[in-house]
């Protein structure tokens, strides 16, 4: 981990992401988000009915695989154009008193089926957390389309331990505002 006081330029976040290119997982349970829940780690599983049809379903692809479900302008991806393949590095950045924090993640899986779509990425050394996340849509026996976040997660660093309490209550934000804005994204004329 990281922090700036501004939103740090390309040249530190290309930097940030090669000095990370051969970090390891800060945690054992890879592949976690693929079960029912992680012991010892706060567990969540949240989704929305996004819509029906093969438009919103393309368009919630396409937010997905261009990151847009972190919610602006408090999170970002760098670099928010990297391929959803296992083993890509990225960096999560989000804005909490004032400060960006940069946090190394890298894809643990992903995939693409007829009525399944989606990533998960893991905490690197230098995360502030420790866990998984995994983004997806599918697609039900009716048609609906659902926008689900499952992760799971703890504190890594002594910081984070004393504000616990805000860093669950800024994951409930962010699960919040991911859903209000993919509902958007995949819902746009």
């Amino acid at each position: 981990m990281q922090i700036s006081f501004k939103y740090p330029n390309e040249e530190k976040l290309v930097h940030f992401l090669k000095n990370k290119k051969n970090e390891s997982y800060n945690y054992q349970e890879l592949n976690g988000t693929k079960s029912e829940s992680v012991e010892g780690y706060d567990n969540d599983h949240n989704k929305i009915l996004l819509g029906q049809g093969e438009l919103v379903w393309n368009k919630a692809k396409a937010a997905i695989s261009s990151w847009q479900q972190f919610p602006q302008p408090w999170t970002k991806i760098y670099n928010n154009t990297t391929p959803l393949e296992e083993g890509n590095i990225v960096t999560v950045l989000f804005k909490l008193f004032g400060i960006w924090w940069l946090n190394p993640a890298k894809i643990v899986y992903a995939f693409d089926e007829e009525n399944r779509f989606g990533f998960a990425y893991g905490t690197l050394h230098g995360h502030v957390e420790k866990g998984e996340e995994c983004f997806w849509i599918d697609r039900d026996e009716s048609g609906d389309i659902f926008y689900h976040i499952k992760a799971f997660s703890k504190p890594m660093f002594w910081g984070a331990k004393l504000i616990y309490p805000i860093a669950r209550r800024y994951q409930r934000k962010f699960v919040t505002e991911s859903m209000k804005q993919m509902k958007v994204l995949s819902n746009q004329k």
